[in-house]
């Protein structure tokens, strides 16, 4: 007779282990901008239109997670970069199947929504 595992109610679903460290809209947002490369604080703050709070708060949480790098540049002007790490690249591949996902499906529940008005 087979015997099946189980999984302990206390042991989390890697998809949801995953889901908690880069699920919040905000850390997706910074994350996927990031794939472009190195950027400073400000051109973050600019291209995902957070405010610097939020901004300052998700960063810190993405560089204790080690998804995120931060680099001071200590010549004037006072520069903060950051970029992605290895594991933060590591990612690049599944924002490319979620945006293909998206024009498969999305595009079409859009043009759906569109023709029943």
């Amino acid at each position: 007779m087979a015997t099946h595992s189980t999984v302990e109610a206390t042991d989390p679903c890697p998809v949801v282990e995953s889901i908690e460290q880069i699920g919040s809209p905000w850390r997706l947002v910074i994350l996927h901008d990031l794939q472009e490369g190195e950027k400073r604080f400000n051109e973050l703050k600019r291209s995902t239109d957070a405010n610097s709070r939020t901004l300052s708060r998700v960063l810190d949480d993405l560089q204790e997670t080690g998804f995120v790098d931060r680099r001071l540049e200590e010549d004037a002007p006072v520069a903060t970069y950051y970029s992605l790490t290895a594991k933060g690249q590591s990612l690049c591949p599944v924002f490319d199947e979620i945006e293909s996902w998206a024009d498969d499906w999305l595009a079409e529940e859009t043009a759906e929504a569109a023709t029943s008005d």
